[in-house]
């Protein structure tokens, strides 16, 4: 490691405004003019929802399940509202940035550090990785200085004898005008709020930049410099976050995530970065922070928990970037920055496991909210977190309802709407057209974000032509939206597991991401999966029995089969076998993915290469 240089990095106090006497000011952008172009349509559509669904309900009276059923739909309805107006905004924000030019101003050069966070991860994908990004910064014309931390918290002692030696491989490979450094924490106190608060706190006052990279990251040369460009032009940021590409993917279910986020990700991400301009997030990782100003303003407090004790805060980086934006720093976030990439779980284990840390870090944002001084958008990203895992929950308990309910008097699973039963509402008779208009119109808008990606692609010819020409990209969109819809409930039930988990008091261990394809045994998919078949076996009883409504099919489906889903997730559908699902990436891959490849293999070989001494 290089010499001392500590900054200080003060703990937060959530109950106190706070002001960074650093942070200059900046005027006011037009960025309102986009939220009121995103939110009053979300807002209409969902009143004009609830209106028709209260008249049609109003049969004989509203009484508390009405109410609950209608506050139920306003919730869940809100959110695809808001993802379609989003996505709209997108693509109209695609069309001005092909309208107008981009006008650069002049660079002041930075010291940028970039941070690589570890923990018990394979050694030769971390270094290569690392190697090859080195590489690429070195055949670029930058203004800036760059320097590499491999930033240790491994508490395998195997994993961290090598990766000493893949550091050692990598400085004695690499000729660079570049410093690399390697340190390994004693404790992994904080996970990786204390491994970064640890690297400000000993190293960052000579660094005027931070770029946080994720184990798994990999961002080009070009991206790289481009964050460090905008940070240098715009004083007034204290964090810009990229928007990472999916990549890497060979299992059908990581092939599905990276074909979504690639095709229907860049009018969402437009959108969002249009109406959140400089009070946008972050999301951990490939991102580019001022050091100074994240010292000053983000040292995370602990949150007192239920029991007493003092909780680390999970996901941290929702906080940090609010944090910021209340001291008076601009967080802003730039889909239009390409080179910016990261792996996602192979299966759908993987991704529910995930999802289970995730949902314990965003649930914690609830007990954050009322932080004072917080921007009233920061605020926002934070429910927006804990809503999207809220939403399973209240998705199923509609379901329940919908299930028990839904074919009206007489033919339901519990009949009690009856003169025998005054005190309870007239349910309105859900004939088969009904079932079908719900069907269609509740999918429509669940789809919209997913056509309107499509779209943006389709009309380009030469996009088109990268995923493969215009039958190969509409056969690839038809198997993902079929995927999707055959998915979505598993997670509904997986996410709200998490919740429920969350809620008791269930913490989660947070280990390394499981890289490598492969399915689980098929008693694990079996004992994971349970619930699932359980709740779809019934939905199917109750459908051939004619007590729940015919639209819940293909949810029962779906569930009913969780187990062979599951096991098909993790199955190898790799472009080199299957070439649907393939994105421009995989078809003609950026230079950094090839060198990434080629590193991570050298380094591979290296490591287990067997001393002559030892032989």
């Amino acid at each position: 490691m290089p010499a001392p240089a500590p900054l200080k990095m003060p703990v937060q106090n959530l109950r106190a405004h706070f002001g960074d006497a650093d942070a200059p000011g900046w005027r006011r952008t037009r960025a309102r003019l986009w939220k009121y172009a995103t939110f009053p349509p979300a807002i209409l559509t969902t009143t004009l929802l609830l209106s028709a669904f209260t008249d049609w309900l109003a049969t004989g009276g509203l009484g508390w399940l009405e109410y609950l059923l209608i506050t139920l739909v306003g919730i869940t309805f809100f959110w695809i509202s808001l993802s379609v107006s989003t996505a709209t905004l997108g693509l109209l924000g695609l069309w001005l940035r092909k309208k107008r030019g981009v006008i650069h101003a002049p660079v002041t050069p930075l010291n940028v550090a970039l941070l690589v966070p570890v923990y018990n991860e394979n050694p030769s994908d971390v270094f290569g990785n690392a190697a090859a990004m080195l590489t690429e910064l070195k055949t670029q014309d930058a203004a800036h200085a760059f320097s590499l931390f491999v930033l240790s918290d491994t508490r395998d002692e195997a994993i961290a004898e090598e990766e000493l030696r893949a550091f050692a491989q990598l400085r004695a490979s690499l000729s660079l005008e570049c410093e690399i450094y390697y340190r390994r924490r004693e404790t992994n106190a904080d996970r990786k709020t204390g491994n970064l608060a640890d690297w400000v706190e000993g190293w960052g006052d000579d660094y005027d930049a931070m770029l946080v990279l994720d184990a798994d990251s990999l961002m080009s040369g070009e991206a790289i410099i481009a964050l460090a460009d905008e940070l240098s032009r715009d004083p007034s940021a204290g964090l810009i976050q990229s928007a990472p590409e999916l990549i890497g993917a060979e299992t059908l279910f990581a092939r599905l995530q990276q074909f979504s986020g690639t095709t229907y990700g860049g009018p969402l991400a437009t959108g969002l970065a249009m109406w959140s301009n400089r009070e946008s997030n972050y999301w951990g990782h490939n991102a580019i922070i001022r050091t100074r100003a994240f010292a000053s303003c983000a040292g995370l407090p602990r949150l007192r928990g239920l029991l007493g004790k003092d909780r680390l805060i999970m996901s941290h980086d929702y906080v940090e970037a609010g944090l910021l934006r209340r001291a008076g720093w601009a967080v802003r976030f730039l889909p239009a920055i390409k080179g910016s990439f990261e792996e996602t779980p192979p299966t759908l284990v993987d991704y529910a496991l995930r999802d289970r840390r995730w949902c314990q870090g965003n649930l914690q944002h609830l007990r954050i909210l009322g932080a004072r001084g917080l921007h009233p958008v920061s605020r926002f990203h934070m429910l927006h977190g804990a809503i999207s895992y809220l939403l399973s929950p209240a998705w199923f308990l509609l379901l329940l309802i919908w299930a028990l309910l839904a074919n009206g008097e007489g033919k339901n699973v519990i009949t009690y709407f009856s003169a025998a039963n005054p005190n309870m509402p007239i349910w309105p008779y859900m004939s088969t057209v009904n079932s079908i208009l719900i069907l269609l119109f509740m999918y429509a808008m669940l789809l919209a974000p997913k056509v309107i990606g499509a779209l943006t692609v389709w009309f380009q010819p030469q996009v088109r032509a990268d995923y493969g020409g215009q039958r190969q990209f509409a056969i690839s969109f038809v198997a993902e939206v079929i995927c999707s819809v055959l998915y979505a409930p598993i997670m509904m039930v997986q996410q709200t597991v998490a919740v429920l988990r969350t809620a008791v008091g269930l913490r989660e261990q947070w280990t390394p991401q499981r890289r490598e394809a492969g399915s689980y045994p098929l008693m694990t998919l079996m004992k994971f999966h349970l619930l699932e078949t359980l709740c779809g076996t019934a939905l199917m009883a109750g459908i051939i029995g004619g007590l729940v409504s015919l639209w819940l099919l293909p949810i029962a489906i779906s569930l009913c089969f969780a187990v062979p889903l599951s096991a098909l997730s993790g199955l190898n559908f790799s472009a080199r076998n299957w070439p649907h699902l393939g994105t421009p990436i995989e078809f003609a891959a950026p230079q950094i993915i090839t060198l990434a490849k080629h590193r991570r293999a050298e380094l591979r070989k290296a490591l287990n290469k067997v001393p002559e001494a030892a032989e």
